[in-house]
């Protein structure tokens, strides 16, 4: 049994920065990729970024590349997601999943409640 709690979401302006984190318990979470996902109201939960369970490969969608860093600390079962150059269009419930590598949410098993990101312009 996998259990995530994200938090670290909040209210920022347009160009800000939020550091998001992942917390997991369960003995099997570091055999797991993490990924994060995100669902503004009224848009399919969208994908972000994931990371293998070694840490070692990761990957970005083109509408965050170059903003976001994703990263892990198995030491800490803690996944973090960081979030620079915020633009309003970011605005959504942000989901950390543990899973299979994927670019999909049926790629993951467990998920954890979803953090709010509201981004002001």
């Amino acid at each position: 049994q996998v259990q995530l709690v994200e938090s670290g979401g909040g209210l920022v302006q347009a160009g800000g920065s939020l550091r998001l984190s992942c917390a997991a318990s369960g003995r099997t979470f570091r055999s797991y990729a993490v990924g994060w996902f995100r669902q503004a109201p009224g848009k399919e939960r969208e994908f972000v970024s994931f990371i293998s369970w070694s840490g070692g490969s990761t990957y970005y969608s083109d509408s965050v590349k170059g903003r976001f860093t994703i990263s892990r600390d198995n030491a800490k079962n803690t996944v973090y997601l960081q979030m620079n150059g915020l633009k309003a269009e970011d605005t959504a419930v942000y989901y950390c999943a543990a899973g299979s590598i994927g670019l999909r949410p049926h790629d993951y098993d467990f998920w954890g409640q979803g953090t709010q990101v509201t981004v002001s312009s």
